[in-house]
């Protein structure tokens, strides 16, 4: 897959440092600070939302029934099987889905959002799909880089984690997202691919902006 490797290599700097976060490799090894974890989920649930309302938007600007197909089937899997996920955490941690759905938006995971639907909206739908694809692409590799280590002993919660982003079913899905994004290069010109190398690199500097914000457990500053 050319343009898409072509487009990693040039950020993997920034996919290692979130390969060796402290927070992803706390995850892996079980020491993770339970309170940074849950900070996660709530963050991350209501990054969610926002995601899957940029899959449903690209579903409705795809270009053949094909791929608005497995954008709403990526919705879905979004909605139904990653959302509740973080809803059973959530549920163990004794917090409600009133409580979880009332979570404030924290300022990078809101910045990040606010960058996928505004690209949703008004750029191309090959940046659109550039756009989407670090998140997808780098939970991928994050849970099969943490499964390669063995998941850890006596961290349940954890476990499940890294299963949901190491899976067959995830990996797919990831992989028809890259060769999507692949077509798409191939027949653009270097201006609209500059813009989707643009959109790519955002992403995955919010990306590693999100484990940062999990880490310190960023808010917004009081009034």
């Amino acid at each position: 897959m050319g343009f898409s490797n072509d487009i990693r290599s040039r950020a993997d700097r920034l996919y290692q440092a979130m390969l060796g976060h402290p927070f992803v490799t706390g995850i892996g090894d079980g020491s993770l600070d339970v309170e940074r974890f849950k900070h996660f989920i709530r963050q991350d649930y209501l990054y969610l939302v926002q995601y899957a309302r940029t899959l449903a938007l690209a579903a409705a600007r795809a270009p053949t029934v094909e791929v608005m197909g497995r954008f709403a089937l990526l919705a879905h899997e979004t909605l139904n099987t990653e959302m509740a996920l973080h809803r059973g955490y959530c549920a163990r941690f004794g917090i409600s889905e009133a409580d979880l759905e009332a979570t404030v938006a924290a300022p990078t995971m809101k910045a990040y959002t606010d960058f996928l639907v505004r690209t949703a909206y008004d750029g191309s739908f090959s940046e659109l799909t550039s756009a989407l694809l670090p998140c997808m692409w780098g939970y991928c590799e994050i849970g099969q880089d943490l499964l390669s280590r063995g998941k850890p002993a006596g961290q349940p919660l954890y476990a499940e984690w890294i299963d949901m982003y190491s899976s067959a079913e995830f990996q797919t899905l990831a992989d028809w997202l890259r060769g999507l994004v692949d077509e798409l290069a191939e027949a653009a010109g270097d201006v609209e691919r500059r813009r989707m190398e643009e959109a790519y690199v955002t992403s995955t500097r919010y990306e590693y902006a999100f484990w940062e914000m999990a880490w310190r457990l960023e808010e917004w500053p009081r009034l």
